[in-house]
């Protein structure tokens, strides 16, 4: 799971309750937030490599937390 900052810990407290047994891994990416005042285009670069990160862990899913990122890549994310 991904999120421009710490915000998406709450999902994941979420899907710890109702998926205990799974194992997740987070990048909250604080150290270029907010997304929201960059260009679509580098909204979608980070994105795109906050997702090629977190494939290194071979994770059944992806999930972006991030509303920015959601809204402006989640075309480019499927």
């Amino acid at each position: 799971m991904f999120d421009s900052g710490l915000g998406g810990l709450t999902v994941v407290r979420q899907i710890l309750q109702r998926m205990p047994g799974e194992d997740i891994v987070y990048l909250g990416d604080s150290a270029r937030v907010p997304y929201g005042t960059k260009s679509p285009q580098t909204i979608r670069q980070f994105a795109l490599q906050d997702a090629a990160f977190l494939l290194r862990f071979d994770p059944k899913i992806i999930v972006a937390a991030c509303n920015t990122a959601s809204a402006v890549a989640l075309e480019e994310l499927r």
